[in-house]
């Protein structure tokens, strides 16, 4: 009788003991800034990694890729600026939707996470561990739901695949491998006109 005794009081101060050792909810990679009832901005946070891709999954089920660029690849997110220097209108008949933002240490290739996003889109939280990714990756789930009316945002993107006049944020960097077309120990002069 004794042994049960101590086997109930264990249990009942080990329940008692994780009750109060509630962990605080992570702090926010990224933030979603609402312009108007349909437009929103993303924005990260400081201490993220430096590329990021940016999906949007609607109630519908309808997946959009907000960061689409001509190598499909991820982009260049800075700390504190809007991602892809753009404002996004999410359609309103499409209903809630959940934006994920993938921030990784290097560029990855967008298709595969679409195509994972895809496969996961039921599940209420995904995490980076369920995605199979290069290198460090961190994921932000968002949610918005988007309200009819509402003035107009000028500028705002709907699921464009067409880059920004001044595209600085979707470009390659100088350093990514392959992009240079002449070693760099036997660049030509460009001669003059």
């Amino acid at each position: 009788m004794t042994r049960w005794l101590w086997a109930v009081t264990l249990v009942v101060l080990g329940g008692l003991g994780c009750q109060q050792e509630r962990k605080a909810a992570p702090p926010a990679r990224a933030e979603i800034r609402a312009l108007s009832n349909a437009t929103v901005e993303f924005i990260p946070k400081e201490g993220q990694h430096p590329y990021c891709l940016l999906y949007t999954v609607s109630e519908k089920g309808i997946i959009r890729q907000l960061t689409m660029t001509r190598e499909n690849r991820s982009i260049r997110c800075e700390p504190g600026k809007r991602i892809y220097n753009s404002s996004f209108r999410i359609p309103v008949e499409e209903g809630k939707i959940r934006a994920y933002i993938f921030f990784s240490d290097q560029r990855i290739q967008a298709g595969s996470v679409a195509q994972q996003l895809y496969d996961l889109r039921d599940r209420p939280r995904v995490t980076a561990m369920d995605f199979r990714l290069p290198g460090a990756v961190s994921v932000e789930q968002l949610e918005f739901t988007p309200q009819p009316g509402g003035p107009a945002v000028p500028d705002a993107v709907e699921g464009s695949t067409d880059l920004p006049d001044n595209p600085e944020a979707a470009q390659p960097e100088d350093e990514e491998p392959g992009m240079q077309l002449e070693p760099q120990g036997n660049a030509r002069p460009t001669p003059a006109n």
